[in-house]
């Protein structure tokens, strides 16, 4: 076995040489990234990165021209479309929240309990103790117990944040990905956020892409840098931040 089929096996997430064209704009250009179990990744980078090219190529929303993209050491996500690939246990959340505002926030997370049943019937099931209890352990990690009988319309846009991120909690994903979580949030949800999202980290694996440095630094966590959709630079935020080509194409600007 050659030494890069050791690396994609031992993975969770092995994008090696990715690339991605559109009318000549190359928006990922030879692009590699591994994801180990149970880690928690930052992607920074300037508008234009490739930041959310990546993410629609792992989520199968758009097929690379080339290399490879291998989800838990053995799936090709190349040949899965967008359905198959979220229910392998990869489960995406854009930057604008998406909850259905007409309901409770327990009715939103009851929507989103795996389940064999549809949908709408779910709200009309009787809960098992172990879905009972399932329910109360989101509300209590998404930080929105006390706001259960809510409407989501009714919830600040920080807390409509952590409605989609229980919601997406409730299918069991192996893989999160967050895109730019904090945005339009206030500085004590944005702090919130990162301790959610560090706790979320103890039992899944996460990718965040976001722009705000301190948010980026609560979490703690190994940051890569894209720029001209490949990567420019990996490690710590204070080992990014003091790299040069970083400040020149990105924390300069």
């Amino acid at each position: 076995m050659t030494d890069t089929a050791v690396i994609a096996e031992d993975s969770l997430l092995y994008l090696d040489h990715v690339s991605v064209s559109f009318d000549g704009f190359r928006a990922l250009n030879n692009l590699s990234l591994v994801l180990q179990p149970g880690e928690m990744r930052a992607i920074i980078g300037p508008n234009g990165a490739g930041k959310t090219t990546m993410m629609d190529v792992i989520t199968g929303k758009t097929r690379p021209d080339d290399g490879d993209v291998v989800f838990d050491g053995r799936v090709d996500l190349r040949k899965l479309d967008e359905a198959s690939i979220a229910s392998l246990g990869i489960g995406r959340k854009f930057q604008k929240p998406t909850v259905f505002e007409s309901q409770t926030v327990e009715d939103n997370l009851l929507l989103a309990l795996k389940s064999p049943r549809s949908p709408w019937a779910s709200l009309r099931h009787r809960l098992s103790g172990i879905e009972r209890d399932r329910l109360e352990e989101l509300l209590s990690l998404i930080r929105l117990t006390h706001r259960r009988a809510a409407l989501a319309a009714d919830l600040s846009h920080g807390q409509k944040q952590w409605l989609e991120i229980g919601m997406l909690l409730a299918q069991e994903p192996k893989l999160l990905l967050v895109d730019e979580p904090v945005a339009g949030m206030t500085d004590a949800e944005t702090a919130e956020t990162a301790s959610l999202l560090v706790e979320i980290n103890k039992t899944r694996s996460v990718v965040v892409v976001e722009h705000d440095m301190t948010f980026v630094r609560d979490l703690g966590v190994k940051v890569t840098v894209l720029h001209e959709g490949s990567v420019l630079a990996e490690g710590s935020l204070d080992h990014v931040s003091n790299d040069q080509r970083v400040i020149e194409v990105y924390l300069g600007r």
